[in-house]
């Protein structure tokens, strides 16, 4: 009976008739039918056979069997880069910016079908790479081909408090010897440098965007600069605070959205200060919190460390600690690198908003006052130029009073929240840089630890659900 059932299915128009569904299906979901035509070579692959698609394979003599393995290579690489691109992909935390939710170390399964996988904008690229190809170096992908954005249907929206990856916004442009830093935050580092160097030299005072304009041509000459597309830009992972339609507002380290309060998760975290009798605190005692040594920052008889509020309750109860008092950022003080980067708004990391997500289709009054908050998402997102002149904004060289958005935007921060490169320093994150949801931690490693020591056993296959 197997065998029969076994010679049925070997047959090629089965495999044909299995194959072409199954190719089909995935047409439909791609919602492009010019792909129909790829049917033709499915039937050719499975009936005809006239044209030998695996061309380093003969088809007259028996093949070696590095042939083979070449073979099983290239279908290998082909499966993992669609499965990566439509279905799922790993990702590792490289920074603290979400711990204690989720740790340096940790391995996630990234689900693209949670929000819907997106259509590459850059098709052709170096497998297995983001942006850098390994070793040699330079880009991992060619710009011959792009595509404008499009996603498939998922299995649902991105919603509050949802942890999220990613591509980088401010990650359009990048300066090569400090990939790890925005480039726009150096362009600001230059430009505020300037203002220093005439004030103290009692030069004239130019405007703010005339210093940007003087620091971004002084990084263009002295820095190598590249740009990427949206789907070559670095993944990032942060919690989703507020979606769009939301409005967002934080006072004193507390996240308000709509004007409720947020959920505090176990795992968020803040700075604190903790002052000591003299004496210090048993390397041990650390460890048991969950405070890895590259956090413990040390300043004579005090500390400066991440803490989530039940350790730090903890660390209040320790016979040689004095006080313990979180470190709050002031809201009353112009800080030139947080959001929207303009004098009139004296925002800062606990002190922010109030500010309003924009969603697809969303008209709203556009004018010099409030144009800080969205010009970025007007130029760099949506494609347009902006100026202001005379107190009036031009769009694309037209005069406006409005704008009507083409996307919707997400805010996400850091469970860190002291220690976090996320949208305070940088705006929004547009619905077209999103790239999916992690679903479980598959791996853990802890950097502090040996050998099998290192592999954090208790957060193996954890739901990121739960976190």
């Amino acid at each position: 009976m197997l065998a029969k059932v076994h010679d049925f299915l070997s047959k090629k128009y089965v495999r044909f008739g299995f194959a072409a569904t199954v190719y089909i299906l995935w047409v439909i979901w791609l919602r492009n039918f010019w792909w129909l035509f790829g049917l033709i070579v499915v039937f050719d692959i499975y009936i005809i056979k006239k044209v030998n698609w695996s061309f380093w394979k003969s088809r007259k003599k028996k093949n070696s069997i590095w042939i083979e393995w070449l073979d099983a290579l290239i279908f290998a690489v082909i499966a993992v880069t669609v499965i990566n691109i439509f279905l799922f992909q790993n990702y590792k935390i490289p920074t603290p910016s979400m711990e204690k939710s989720l740790l340096i170390g940790d391995h996630l399964y990234v689900s693209k079908v949670a929000y819907g996988p997106r259509v590459p904008n850059t098709p052709l690229f170096f497998p297995f790479t983001a942006n850098t190809m390994p070793v040699i170096g330079g880009k991992s992908y060619l710009e011959w081909i792009k595509r404008p954005y499009k996603r498939l249907a998922g299995f649902g929206e991105v919603k509050n408090n949802d942890a999220v990856v990613f591509n980088f916004p401010a990650g359009d442009t990048v300066v090569a010897r400090y990939p790890e830093r925005s480039y726009y935050s150096i362009v600001r580092d230059y430009a505020m440098q300037m203002k220093q160097n005439d004030i103290r030299s009692g030069k004239t005072v130019m405007t703010g965007e005339e210093y940007l304009v003087k620091g971004r041509e002084q990084v263009w000459t002295e820095l190598e600069i590249v740009t990427r597309p949206v789907d070559r830009r670095d993944n990032y992972i942060k919690r989703c605070i507020a979606i769009p339609g939301d409005t967002l507002l934080i006072r004193k380290g507390l996240v308000f959205i709509n004007s409720e309060p947020v959920e505090i998760f176990e795992g968020v975290q803040h700075r604190y200060f903790i002052q000591t009798n003299g004496t210090p605190i048993n390397p041990k005692a650390f460890e048991r919190l969950g405070v890895a040594r590259a956090d413990q920052e040390q300043m004579g008889a005090g500390y400066i460390i991440p803490l989530s509020d039940d350790k730090a309750e903890k660390l209040r109860n320790f016979t040689n600690v004095v006080s313990v008092n979180k470190y709050e950022t002031p809201g009353n003080e112009y800080n030139y690198q947080i959001f929207p980067h303009d004098t009139a708004y004296k925002w800062s990391l606990d002190n922010f908003g109030p500010l309003w997500m924009p969603y697809k289709g969303a008209c709203i009054p556009l004018t010099v006052k409030n144009l800080p908050l969205y010009k970025r998402i007007i130029e760099a997102y949506e494609g347009n130029s902006v100026k202001v002149r005379d107190d009036q904004v031009y769009i694309n060289g037209e005069a406006v009073t409005e704008y009507t958005f083409r996307m919707g935007y997400y805010y996400m921060i850091g469970d860190n929240r002291h220690s976090s490169s996320d949208c305070r320093y940088w705006g929004y994150v547009p619905e077209d840089h999103i790239l999916g949801k992690p679903r479980f931690i598959w791996l853990s490693l802890d950097s502090d630890k040996r050998f099998l020591g290192k592999i954090r056993w208790n957060r193996l296959f954890i739901s990121t659900d739960k976190i």
